[in-house]
């Protein structure tokens, strides 16, 4: 096997799986025809995404379908590698599992040390035949993006910076896949989208793995707490698509092979009504 092609651009849509499931397979549709490299999905609250990889395989022609991130606590490595198995050549050539071991707040008692629990999880994926250049990781530290880089094709953080980028770059080496997730924001008025902001970050700022990770870059607890204006603008591209394209483009110049673009519609999504043409201005702008 080798790694699925993805492209330079993507985009991370938690619409594209829990969204209304006639609308999204329209979307996926008309963002396979835009050009769009990727299209990642969400898996970490539930079993069910690789179902929704196929489903949205079927609705593309030549776009990757990936998982950003599937919970290693949801799955059995036989049973996710039997899946993929299971799929026709072409599929599998488009299909890019990305996992990741969750946080310990969510997943309790079952929780254990993440590079221990990670390996196990790989181990049981080797052993069922899943292909390594079909996987990455949900890396963030420096130990979880050499694990990325030594088991799989490479790592895929969420919610960093294009320093963070520079950094997982120089921990991987070259030839290793590294695909960031990149939240937009396009709105121009300040308020409205730091309303936006706040609300993409309510959930993830009270998770210690994204809190270890911020500090690493050079944040406080303060800032964090507070949701400074410092820490959006580092984690948000904000305004019109030019400042999207400019945030790309540094993380690509920082080492990314790939950017998905997580358009941040709501605070808790948004519709295919909202979303689609703000996609489509990028894809006019980005691809």
């Amino acid at each position: 096997m080798t790694v699925p092609a993805i492209g330079k651009v993507g985009l991370w849509s938690l619409e594209l799986r829990f969204g209304d499931k006639g609308q999204a397979n329209e979307a996926a549709a008309e963002l396979d025809e835009l050009g769009y490299g990727a299209l990642w999905i969400p898996g970490g609250i539930d079993s069910g995404a690789p179902a929704d990889v196929e489903r949205l395989l079927g609705m593309t022609k030549r776009t990757t379908i990936a998982t950003g991130i599937l919970n290693v606590w949801k799955h059995e490595p036989a049973e996710l590698a039997a899946w993929f198995a299971g799929l026709g050549a072409a599929e599998k050539a488009r299909t890019l599992l990305g996992i990741g071991v969750s946080h310990g707040p969510i997943i309790g008692e079952q929780w254990g040390k993440p590079l221990s629990v990670m390996r196990r999880f790989l181990d049981g994926l080797d052993a069922a035949g899943m292909p390594r250049d079909n996987l990455c990781l949900a890396g963030l530290g420096p130990k979880m993006i050499a694990l990325s880089g030594e088991r799989t094709a490479g790592a895929h953080p969420y919610l960093v910076t294009p320093e963070h980028t520079a950094g997982a770059r120089e921990i991987l080496g070259p030839g290793k896949l590294l695909a960031p997730e990149q939240g937009v924001i396009l709105e121009e008025d300040p308020a409205r989208a730091r309303e936006l902001a706040l609300g993409a970050l309510e959930h993830y700022r009270m998770l210690p793995n994204y809190r270890n990770n911020w500090l690493r870059l050079g944040f406080t607890e303060d800032q964090i707490d507070a949701c400074d204006d410092g820490l959006i603008d580092a984690l948000f591209a904000v305004g019109g698509v030019e400042k999207a394209a400019a945030r790309v483009q540094a993380h690509l110049d920082a080492g990314a092979d790939h950017v998905c673009m997580q358009v941040i519609g709501g605070p808790r999504g948004a519709g295919f009504d909202v979303l689609l043409p703000l996609w489509s201005r990028l894809a006019a702008a980005l691809l």
